[in-house]
């Protein structure tokens, strides 16, 4: 599933799900993006729910992880195989291989803006 990078946490994005977040409390190494309208409805993530990320932290088993694949930034759900991580799309299909440098963090927050 496609994501959109919004910027650095701690800079301050404006996004109407991220409006009620201390965003001075977020680590340095912390970035947003945002839920593309690859989401499948009904699933756990929506169109324009913003995922906090966390650049430093290193994924284990099971994490909800960012990856540039083919020139934009994907979420996937970690497995480990042996020594190896394998990311697989988090509503199914075929998962893949990545290197260090196309791994972009671990999701540590996930925000929804809720319609009125």
């Amino acid at each position: 599933m496609r994501v959109n990078y919004l910027g650095p946490a701690v800079v301050g994005v404006e996004h109407p799900a991220v409006a009620e977040f201390d965003q001075r409390r977020f680590s340095p190494s912390y970035f947003l993006v945002e839920v593309s309208e690859e989401a499948t409805p009904g699933g756990p993530w929506m169109e324009g729910d913003v995922l906090v990320v966390d650049e430093a932290r290193s994924f284990g088993h099971a994490d909800l992880v960012v990856a540039e694949v083919e020139g934009e930034y994907r979420l996937f759900k970690s497995h480990r195989v042996g020594s190896r991580c394998r990311l697989l799309p988090p509503n199914g299909g075929e998962g893949c291989f990545v290197s260090v440098e196309q791994f972009k963090g671990v999701v540590v927050k996930q925000a929804r803006c809720w319609a009125l």
